[in-house]
């Protein structure tokens, strides 16, 4: 019956985006979209996933189905409606090889399902079990186990993709058996992925940043050091740092609100980790029962060579990648600077900046999962054969993650083409007095990026704009790096709810998690945290306020919010 009703409302809605696409087809004679003249309609695509995914639960038909209605308004005026629809199928199914094509997110494709199949063979190993049992002795309560991901969070703080991957599998045994919900270990994940690796200075994000920073810079006749700016930007990152805080804060509370303590009350009372599917405790064991079949203790070897040799690699594949890409270029100053500090703190900088991050995690996860084989043939765990044999049953468990990731850039790029986002800038950003700059900036990024999924996306798309548009309301420095970190981290807190967001959609996976169950758990924290950040943050300083005031105050008013909302789960 509710799988009827999922195909009742999915069918409902596609008749609804028709509806445009037919009036278009009958009004309009040229050949291309009028986006000048269809300003609204760009909003339909993003507007009929997001809808979609949170009333069907079904995350590849809402999206497809989002495709589908971008492609009609681009396809359907000057054509009759069937051979609109037609060419629409066909631009969806080219907008999906295409976005396979592209070599970051084919890297991206081949490091999931490496890691899926390094993760698998960890799990059945029982290196993840071992690792549990010994962090277990640590992690004595809900309170230590929470803290103990969130540092695992911010350990990894190099990418926010290896983040996702590692610390929820890593962490899913114990937090199971400390019954916290697959919903709380999904958000504590999300919140130290891109929040982390977005303000670290050495890491994947840094090398675009950097260059968005130099480039909206330049079109203002600045000169200004892109990677003094970025480091000057971080303590009014808010969204960054409070969320980091509230993580820290509602554990030690232990409190909770929203859909969020609905989930805890489940894991905490009935022992059900995932309400969507009813998965209990005993289910982190699965497994590793042919280890007792052959007289084998669980070893946290099997687990920490594979992961270590993960990060370790990762770390040197972003080096060495970006070492060669700097060699390879016609940055003179660059070059210089590698040939006589090759090792120095900016040279290492520099190189994760250059790095093809998509293609160094790959290979540092394919690495993993041949030293992982080799282990467990040489510890005899498993013949050659079977170590095989599940390092492919974790890639086929990986691929619906896959096609949800084509899913979502495939959607990335016909809203881009409908020029959706800069409709949304163009609606929202006329009249707006400069102490308020900052908190439409991070608004605008929000939106921007919760439509589109992509933090990337919005920060290529908000930069070029909001720097000039800074300095021509206040010429002083500290009022545009305000701004800059306006773009930074609105975009971050629009991807970190967006449920076409990449990043989502890997913690949940990696947690474990019903991915609409994550997102909607999610959301009132992330919106909390939001407010937060514009009332006790972004107005203020604004309004001339010391960072070293605002800072501290934003902090102690998310505590008290956490305090008065929060309820603990006896």
């Amino acid at each position: 019956m509710k799988n009827r009703n999922k195909w009742i409302v999915i069918i409902a809605f596609f008749v609804l985006l028709m509806m445009p696409s037919i009036c278009l087809a009958a009004e309009v004679d040229v050949g291309y979209f009028n986006a000048q003249k269809y300003k609204v309609l760009t909003l339909i695509p993003p507007i009929v996933a997001i809808i979609l995914a949170f009333l069907t639960r079904n995350v590849i038909a809402s999206l497809f189905i989002g495709i589908i209605s971008g492609s009609l308004l681009l396809t359907i005026p000057g054509n009759n409606i069937f051979y609109g629809i037609v060419d629409a199928f066909i631009d969806v199914i080219n907008r999906m090889v295409t976005s396979l094509a592209d070599t970051w997110n084919a890297g991206i494709i081949l490091q999931v399902l490496a890691i899926g199949g390094l993760i698998n063979l960890v799990t059945k190993m029982g290196g993840a079990k071992a690792i549990a049992e010994s962090l277990s002795k640590r992690a004595k309560n809900r309170r230590s186990s929470q803290i103990i991901t969130w540092l695992s969070g911010l350990i990894i703080f190099f990418d926010d993709y290896a983040n996702a991957m590692i610390v929820g599998t890593m962490m899913r045994p114990i937090t199971d058996k400390m019954k916290i919900s697959r919903e709380k270990l999904a958000f504590i994940v999300d919140a130290t992925a891109a929040p982390v690796a977005g303000i670290a200075v050495i890491s994947t994000w840094i090398g675009m940043e950097l260059g968005l920073i130099k480039d909206a810079f330049s079109t203002i006749g600045v000169n200004a050091d892109a990677f003094g700016v970025f480091v000057q930007t971080i303590p009014y990152r808010f969204y960054n740092i409070l969320i980091l805080f509230f993580i820290v804060i509602s554990v030690l509370l232990l409190k909770d609100f929203g859909s969020m303590r609905k989930a805890e009350v489940k894991a905490r009372k009935e022992g059900i980790i995932s309400s969507e599917h009813g998965i209990d405790i005993s289910d982190s064991n699965e497994g590793i029962k042919h280890l007792d079949q052959k007289g084998l203790k669980p070893s946290m070897s099997t687990a920490i060579l594979p992961i270590g040799v993960l990060i370790v690699v990762a770390l040197l594949s972003f080096y060495f990648s970006g070492y060669k890409n700097i060699i390879g270029g016609d940055s003179q100053a660059l070059i210089n600077l590698l040939k006589e500090s090759p090792i120095s703190f900016v040279a290492i900088r520099e190189t994760f900046s250059a790095s093809d991050a998509s293609i160094a995690l790959f290979q540092s996860s394919l690495l993993a999962g041949i030293i992982a084989i080799i282990m467990a043939t040489t510890k005899k765990i498993f013949t050659f054969s079977e170590a095989i044999d599940i390092w492919m049953e974790g890639l086929k468990r990986l691929l619906i993650t896959c096609v949800i990731l084509v899913c979502a850039w495939s959607l990335s790029s016909v809203i881009k083409e409908l020029g959706t986002a800069k409709y949304l800038i163009t609606l929202l950003s006329d009249a707006i007095p400069p102490f308020l700059l900052p908190t439409i900036i991070f608004l605008l990024g929000a939106i921007i990026s919760f439509a589109t999924g992509t933090s990337y996306g919005t920060m290529g798309i908000l930069m070029p704009l909001a720097i000039p548009l800074a300095y021509s309301m206040n010429l002083e420095m500290s009022f545009i790096i305000v701004s800059t970190s306006a773009v930074l981290t609105g975009a971050i807190f629009g991807d970190h709810c967006s449920p076409i967001s990449d990043t989502t959609i890997l913690s949940s996976m990696g947690a474990g998690c019903n991915h609409i169950n994550h997102v909607k758990t999610q959301l009132p924290y992330a919106l909390f945290t939001a407010v937060i950040t514009i009332i006790f943050g972004y107005i203020p300083v604004g309004l001339g306020m010391s960072i070293y005031i605002v800072l501290p105050l934003s902090i102690i008013a998310l505590f008290i919010g956490i305090q008065v909302l929060g309820k603990k789960v006896e």
